[in-house]
């Protein structure tokens, strides 16, 4: 039976998730490994309106928030011990979740 990882990554701040998953390329490209991605998935947006005014009168002005969470996937189809112990050695910034599954 062949081995398969799939690496999710999930952020709020779309830079540091875009490096990450180039630092995961550049180290695939060094072992020789195959990756499938970075796919991305639909980006999920969290809206928040609010009325600006705390008493309820006066004009009626709103304040509109939005957050943004971006998915990132990555299949590796055969890793090698070698590439899982780089990948491991990688720095992630705080906002990025990285979760590694074997499905």
């Amino acid at each position: 039976m062949e081995a398969k990882i799939r690496i999710e990554l999930v952020s709020t701040n779309y830079k540091s998730l875009e490096r990450v998953c180039e630092e995961i390329k550049e180290v695939a490209r060094k072992s020789g490994v195959n990756i499938i991605g970075p796919i991305p998935l639909p980006t999920k947006r969290l809206k928040i309106t609010t009325r600006k005014s705390p008493c309820g009168e006066g004009g009626k002005t709103w304040d509109r928030w939005e957050l943004r969470i971006h998915k990132r996937i990555i299949d590796i189809p055969s890793p090698d011990e070698r590439f899982m112990r780089r990948i491991m050695s990688i720095t992630i910034p705080e906002d990025v979740r990285i979760a590694v599954r074997l499905p």
